[in-house]
């Protein structure tokens, strides 16, 4: 009785636009072989393939938040919960809500609240000077930032909110994306909480 013998063999090694490309041949008794051939450049190319859709259609673009997701107002309130104060902006950016959170003190703090699940994704204590400006811009509002990004809602999905401290219309600014994905800016007024269109917005 033979012994069936299994020999692999590098048959070639080969260059191939930059990358090395082997294969290997199984022979046994009945001369049926099978060869199998791997380049390492197919497997590159995949890889960069994954990585370019995950890295998204533009650099540094808003990722729009998709239904389900967590809210403007929510992720203000996640972030108050963790880091009591007074929040004074929201941008959903780089994947997660940055919430900027004046606290006691006068100190400044940004909380990144993931936008799936609300949880909290880290903290840390930032080097603004501006308080003075801020607490100014509140002086007699009723409206906090997580009124203002419900009452913008109602345009669209709100990816920004933040207090306009600056020139004579103090108030809040939002940025609602439509499903379509064009994006609107609107003032909403402190004490109000109406919604109109920002003059500037083109």
């Amino acid at each position: 009785m033979k012994r069936n013998i299994v020999i692999a063999v590098v048959t070639a090694a080969a260059l191939v636009g930059g990358g090395t490309a082997t294969a290997l041949a199984v022979a046994g008794d009945d001369d049926d072989s099978t060869s199998v051939t791997r380049t390492d450049d197919d497997r590159d190319d995949r890889g960069e393939d994954r990585s370019d859709d995950r890295d998204g259609d533009d650099d540094g673009a808003v990722r729009a938040a998709a239904p389900g997701d967590v809210t403007a107002a929510e992720a203000i309130t996640a972030a108050l919960k963790h880091t009591p104060g007074t929040a004074v902006s929201a941008e959903l950016d780089d994947g997660s809500w940055e919430v900027d959170v004046l606290a006691e003190g006068d100190t400044w703090h940004t909380v990144r609240i993931a936008p799936d699940s609300g949880k909290v994704l880290g903290a840390q204590k930032d080097d603004e000077d501006d308080a003075a400006e801020v607490r100014a811009a509140l002086k007699g509002a009723s409206v906090t930032a997580e009124d203002a990004a419900k009452a913008a809602a109602a345009k669209g999905t709100v990816v920004s909110v933040d207090l306009d401290d600056d020139g004579g219309d103090k108030g809040w600014e939002a940025e609602t994306r439509a499903s379509g994905g064009d994006a609107r800016d609107w003032n909403v007024d402190p004490k109000t909480a109406s919604v109109t269109p920002d003059r500037d917005d083109d």
